[in-house]
């Protein structure tokens, strides 16, 4: 006998939960992609991905996963020999440098842990010590998927401003567009890289790139943008074909558009505060575990936690037990520790994360809590009490009463 028949739950950050309804719209045959509904689509789908991304200038989409994006806005913003400043808060940020050095660019990081969000006074320092503005664009992840810090995208554009930097800064929301808030025109982002399976609801492969006019701008002298990754043709395409140099991927935008119909009927302010209070649901239960044991959460500061992901530390071997146990016992997926493996002598053993973007609601977050609490206790790992009333009294307040 086992508690996990019944549908299972894969509670990681990313994929994230595909709504049936977007399952159902990609459930169809083979559309013609020179007339119809498809093609007439296409111009809504842009317009609303630049709304999410609340920007009024370009968006180029791309048959790819995130690290497609990063290629992408690698390849528009830089030529060999150019230099990158990165900003690294976890695995995310070194993997795009990683991309970018394959590519040519010349990539100082600082590195600021696995527990910290970017120093701004340590970054202030770094461009006032580029006196000959070698730097040419400054590459920082808004919510790195493997620590779940959430850095200031708004305070990064402050820090160049003031520093009169004319470096282009390009922002990873991969992780959190649509479940983070992000205001790409208001906060000074001149490039930004996402993707469809986390907070957009839609299985892997599309990746998008949005940028501005300073940075196109730049893209006329970057020698590494190749035929397939300029971004211009895609941006400024008048037919389905010239979105995607080639065939598009029909049914990903089918699935694309039902997502994007269902986040314009919630309202995108109401998107961001569901995921904020489911957020703060999951850190009451893990800060009352976290009172008699070794549970903790990997941010200790609420205000540099996204509320996509949290990431956890219990110790080794914890981690893998409780993941393994709520996978066998009550048909939970929980995230491995990603990027955790140089902290612990035992790989990543001792971490786990929670995913909880794009399609969630308060019965599967108390849900995935409930699993993590029957687990703690079946494993015997020691835990402080009351968790669950804690996180159902965040769920409880937020909602209306009568």
């Amino acid at each position: 006998m086992t508690l996990s028949n019944g549908r299972h739950y894969l509670a990681i950050p990313g994929p994230s939960v595909i709504p049936d309804r977007v399952l159902n719209a990609m459930h169809r045959a083979a559309p013609n992609i020179y007339a119809g509904e498809l093609v007439d689509m296409m111009p809504g789908i842009v317009t609303d991905l630049k709304a999410i991304a609340r920007t009024r200038h370009h968006c180029a989409i791309y048959i790819a996963n995130g690290h497609g994006a990063w290629e992408a806005a690698v390849a528009n913003v830089f030529s060999r020999g150019d230099k990158a400043l990165v900003l690294a808060t976890g695995r995310f940020a070194h993997g795009w440098s990683d991309v970018a050095r394959k590519m040519g660019v010349d990539c100082e990081i600082i590195d600021y842990g696995k527990r910290a969000a970017i120093d701004m006074a340590h970054f202030a320092a770094a461009l006032a010590a580029d006196t000959d503005h070698r730097i040419k664009a400054v590459m920082a992840v808004q919510v790195d998927t493997s620590t779940s810090v959430r850095n200031d995208v708004a305070a990064l554009r402050a820090t160049l401003d003031a520093a009169g930097h004319p470096a282009i800064l390009m922002i990873d929301c991969i992780a959190c567009l649509a479940c983070d808030d992000f205001r790409m025109d208001d906060w000074g982002v001149d490039v930004m890289v996402a993707a469809c399976q986390k907070g957009l609801m839609v299985p892997p492969g599309l990746g998008f790139v949005f940028f501005n006019d300073r940075a196109d701008a730049v893209r006329e002298t970057a020698d590494l943008a190749s035929h397939y990754w300029d971004w211009r043709p895609r941006a400024e395409a008048q037919e389905l074909w010239q979105f995607f140099d080639g065939t598009a991927p029909t049914h990903h935008l089918y699935g694309l558009r039902a997502a994007l119909d269902m986040i314009a009927e919630e309202g995108l302010d109401n998107v961001h505060a569901r995921h904020a209070t489911l957020a703060r649901a999951i850190w009451a239960a893990f800060e009352t575990w976290n009172s008699a044991g070794p549970l903790e959460l990997n941010i200790t500061d609420p205000a540099l936690r996204s509320h996509a992901v949290t990431a956890l530390r219990i110790g080794a071997p914890h981690g893998d037990r409780l993941r393994e146990w709520t996978i066998a016992n009550a048909g939970v997926t929980l995230g491995i520790g990603l990027g955790m493996v140089d902290l612990d002598d035992r790989g990543a053993s001792g971490f786990f994360r929670v995913g909880h973007m794009g399609h969630v609601n308060a019965h599967m977050v108390l849900g995935v809590l409930g699993s993590i609490d029957a687990g703690l206790k079946s494993l015997g790992i020691p835990h402080g009490k009351g968790a669950l009333e804690a996180a159902s009294a965040v769920c409880a307040a937020a909602a209306p009463s009568g």
